[in-house]
C-alpha cells in the first residue's frame, strides 16, 4: 500500500508545495518511538463542508477587480482546482466588513416591511455567491447572520455600540429575519442556516446587537422560531451564540432546555479568545446532538502582525484542536481583501488568504490559503474524524474517513526542525519525515 503526502513548506517568503509518493513497511512490533497510531474504526463527528464569506467589502474588493482576475479569486476557493469550498457565509443588513452601514427597512413606521429592499444585496453580495455556485458546480448552502437590528429596533438607537433589541420589537424583527431568508430563496439563493445574533457578547463601535441569555432564549422560542416555521422556513438550522469558545458551553447550558432543544441545530463559535478547545469537547459531550460551527475566524491587524507564518499556523492549531473536539464545518471569514485588509468602515482592517493589490494588478496568495487547503482539499463533506494516537506535544494531528472510502491524515509541525513521524495502521507503518515549519496531508 501506497500514499501520496502533500507537503507545504515556507522559505519566508513564499510557499514551496512538494508532493511524494510513500510506501507503507510491515510493523514488525518492534518500534516505540515517533509513532502515531491511526484508528479508522473509531468515528467521531462529520465533517459537514469547509467555506468562506462574501461580504460587502469582498464584493467591493471583486467588483472594483478586472473581471479575470476576480473569476481567478472566485474560483481559487470555490472551483474543484481551489480550495473546493462548499459553503459561504454572509451576513443581514451590514457589518464593520461594508463600505458603509445599511438596512433593508429604514422607515420606523414601516411595521408591515412595505419598503422592505435588497438592493444593496442585488449590487454587491448575491451576484458573487451566484458565481460561487457556478464555479463549485452546485447551488452551495449559505448561512446568514445578523450584525444588528435596524436603528429604531434598538434600545441605544444605533446600529453601532451594542445596545439590545427592544421587547416591543422581538416580533418585527423576527418577521424580518425571516423576509431576508425568504428573499434570498426567492432569488435562488440556498439558504440553509441562520444564526441569531452576531457576536451577542459584543459592544463593537461597529455593527453590533447585545443578547443575555436570557434574551437570546427567548427571542428564539417565543419569536424566531415560531415564524420561521409558519413561514415555511422550518428546515432553516438555526445557530445559537456565534461568538468567542470562552462562553461557548456556558451559553448552551442557559439556552438549550427542554422548550428549545429542538429548535437549536447547533453552535456557531469564532476563535478571537484563544483555542478553548475543551469547550467545545464540553458542549459535545453534553449535547452529542448539536452541530458545531466555526463560523468566523481572521488575523486582527489591530493584534497580529503580517508574518504569513504565525498567520496560517494559527489556522491549522484551530482547525486541527476544533477538530479534535468535534467540529463539524469551518467557514472562514472574508474569502479576500484589499492590500489595506479592507474595505471595512470603521478601519477593523484584518487579513484574508487571498489579497487583492490595486497596484501590482495582482492577486496576492498568502500561506494560510495553503494551509487552510490541507483540509478544504482533502477531507470531503460527509467525512469522518477518526481516532489517532501522538507522541509528542509538539506535532498536532488530526484523521479522517471520506465518504469514498480514503483516508487523510493532517499533520502540523511548528517548529524549526524537521520531525521524523511514522504513521501506524494495521500491522503496517508509513514514514513521513515532516520538514521544520511545514503541514502535510497524507492520503490513501
Amino acid at each position: 500500500m501506497r500514499a501520496t503526502v502533500h507537503t507545504t513548506a515556507f522559505d519566508g517568503a513564499e510557499a514551496i508545495a512538494r508532493e511524494q509518493s510513500v510506501s507503507f513497511r510491515p510493523d514488525t512490533g518492534g518500534q516505540e518511538l515517533g509513532l502515531v497510531n491511526l484508528y479508522p474504526e473509531m468515528g467521531y463527528q462529520e465533517v459537514s463542508f469547509f467555506g468562506g464569506a462574501i461580504t460587502d467589502a469582498v464584493g467591493a474588493v471583486l467588483e472594483g477587480m478586472p473581471p479575470e482576475k476576480a473569476r481567478e479569486v472566485i474560483d481559487a476557493c470555490f472551483g474543484p482546482r481551489g480550495l473546493g469550498y462548499r459553503a459561504i457565509r454572509t451576513h443581514i443588513d451590514s457589518c464593520d466588513f461594508a463600505t458603509g452601514q445599511y438596512s433593508a427597512v429604514t422607515d420606523p413606521g414601516d411595521k408591515s416591511l412595505r419598503t422592505f429592499s435588497l438592493a444593496r444585496d442585488e449590487r454587491r453580495i448575491l451576484p458573487w455567491i451566484r458565481a460561487a455556485c457556478d464555479a463549485a458546480g452546485e447551488n452551495l448552502p449559505v448561512m446568514l447572520s445578523p450584525w444588528s437590528p435596524p436603528p429604531f429596533m434598538k434600545t441605544n438607537g444605533s446600529r453601532n455600540g451594542g445596545g439590545h433589541l427592544k421587547k416591543e420589537c422581538y416580533p418585527l424583527w423576527a418577521r424580518y429575519l425571516c423576509r431576508y431568508i425568504r428573499e434570498y430563496r426567492d432569488r435562488g439563493i440556498n439558504v440553509t442556516a441562520l444564526s441569531v445574533q452576531n457576536e451577542p457578547n459584543a459592544a463593537q463601535t461597529w455593527d453590533s446587537c447585545l443578547y443575555t441569555p436570557e434574551e437570546e432564549r427567548t427571542f428564539l422560542a417565543e419569536y424566531l422560531y415560531p415564524r420561521l416555521r409558519r413561514a415555511g422556513l422550518g428546515d432553516v438550522d438555526v445557530y445559537i451564540w456565534d461568538h468567542n469558545k470562552e462562553r461557548l458551553f456556558d451559553r448552551a447550558c442557559a439556552e438549550i432546555d427542554r422548550r428549545t432543544d429542538h429548535m437549536v441545530a447547533g453552535l456557531a463559535f469564532h476563535w478571537y479568545s484563544g483555542d478553548h478547545f475543551d469547550a467545545l469537547r464540553l458542549v459535545r459531550e453534553k449535547f452529542p446532538g448539536k452541530k458545531l460551527l466555526f463560523s468566523e475566524g481572521c488575523i486582527e491587524y489591530s493584534r497580529f502582525g503580517r508574518d504569513q507564518l504565525a498567520n496560517a499556523q494559527m489556522y491549522a492549531h484551530d482547525m486541527l484542536g476544533n477538530f479534535r473536539a468535534g467540529m463539524n464545518g469551518f467557514l472562514d471569514w472574508n474569502i479576500v481583501l484589499n492590500e489595506e485588509g479592507g474595505p471595512n468602515h470603521v478601519g477593523n482592517y484584518c487579513e484574508a488568504p487571498l489579497i487583492w493589490n490595486a497596484g501590482t494588478g495582482e492577486v496576492e496568495v498568502k500561506l494560510s490559503y495553503h494551509y487552510i487547503g490541507h483540509f478544504s482539499r482533502y477531507v470531503r463533506p460527509g467525512a469522518q474524524r477518526v481516532a489517532t494516537t501522538n507522541f509528542s506535544d509538539r506535532l498536532e494531528v488530526a484523521a479522517f474517513r471520506n465518504p469514498d472510502g480514503t483516508l487523510a491524515v493532517i499533520f502540523l509541525n511548528r517548529t524549526q526542525r524537521p520531525f521524523p513521524v511514522a504513521l501506524r495502521l494495521d500491522g503496517h507503518i508509513l514514514p513521513i519525515d515532516l520538514e521544520g515549519n511545514s503541514i502535510a496531508t497524507a492520503v490513501f
